[in-house]
């Protein structure tokens, strides 16, 4: 039953619901933990170093397209160092940005911790043998918990962290942590709502299995282009449809790069990827959101606030 407040004058009226309220100066700001709500908001500094760091990832895939590039593996090895140099400091100033922006807290940085670890940890179970690939669901999950900001972040650090317990320390690590950086960053960017209604349940996981199985295509094709102008060209011999032409055309390039491609890994390794992420995020998605949302819950993220006259 509805509580019932006495009145002076012996009027009776029912009790408004009672309604927690954070305070900001004299602002009053009513507070929600609605499930549509980032934990880890981006803000605007934050928001244009991802974009910087996304540009200057795109720009050392995609440059040979371009430039001419000589087929040789030497500049692999080149290329490979110049983006990781690139990314680290983005990277340290990313976090410095969201813990200005008030987007990452102490709590934020420790779920960041701790995910990496998880995922590292877990990524050993498959490590892509065959193309099965355990890390990239956790990504998904989290990014869309946490917000874009956390999952670009975790990317980074989860790849990293794996490749030191894995021994897969490379020239193709910092093309993993951009492309990981860019799923975990993808799941977060996913539609809260439709017509006004919150995604949950049945439908929330069928986007996030459609989200995984394009993500694990887009890795696998990635992950080709950062080495295929380099070795294609050299490895092909007569099967001049698949080699990176130096100086040739974008269109002509970029024909024999998706035959390279299809033929290689899409029907095989990212297959089983995208499979592996299927199977991941049906099994264990709804429990790893319901978990995280928890811990969400519990640590007491503050969601974004407006800002109106305190109710009388």
């Amino acid at each position: 039953m509805p509580e019932i407040v006495g009145q002076p004058r012996g009027q009776m009226r029912t009790a408004a619901p009672r309604r927690r309220f954070l305070t900001s100066g004299t602002a009053v700001v009513p507070f929600s933990g609605g499930a549509d709500v980032r934990a880890v908001p981006i803000g605007l500094a934050s928001g244009l170093l991802m974009a910087l760091t996304s540009v200057i990832g795109l720009a050392m895939f995609a440059w040979p397209f371009v430039l001419p590039a000589a087929a040789t593996g030497t500049q692999t090895s080149q290329q490979a160092p110049f983006l990781f140099v690139v990314m680290a400091p983005l990277l340290i100033l990313l976090v410095l940005a969201q813990l200005a922006d008030g987007g990452m807290d102490a709590k934020a940085l420790a779920i960041l911790g701790l995910l990496s670890a998880v995922n590292a940890a877990v990524r050993m179970v498959g490590a892509g043998t065959g193309g099965v690939e355990t890390v990239f669901f956790l990504l998904v999950l989290a990014g869309r918990v946490f917000g874009p900001g956390f999952g670009f972040t975790l990317g980074c650090t989860s790849l990293f962290a794996s490749a030191l317990l894995t021994a897969g320390v490379g020239p193709w690590l910092p093309f993993q942590m951009l492309c990981s950086a860019w799923i975990g960053m993808g799941g977060g960017l996913l539609p809260r709502r439709i017509a006004g209604r919150p995604i949950r349940g049945k439908a929330e996981i069928a986007m996030l299995v459609v989200f995984g199985i394009l993500a694990a295509y887009v890795f696998g094709a990635l992950m080709n282009l950062w080495f295929w102008p380099f070795i294609a060209g050299s490895t092909m011999g007569d099967q001049a449809s698949l080699a990176y032409v130096p100086g040739g055309s974008i269109l002509q390039n970029l024909r024999h790069f998706l035959a390279f491609t299809l033929l290689t890994s899409t029907a095989t390794w990212d297959t089983v990827r995208a499979i592996a992420n299927t199977v991941a995020i049906l099994v264990v998605g709804p429990g790893v959101l319901a978990v995280l949302r928890r811990a969400t819950a519990r640590a007491q993220f503050v969601p974004d606030v407006r800002f109106q006259s305190p109710p009388k």
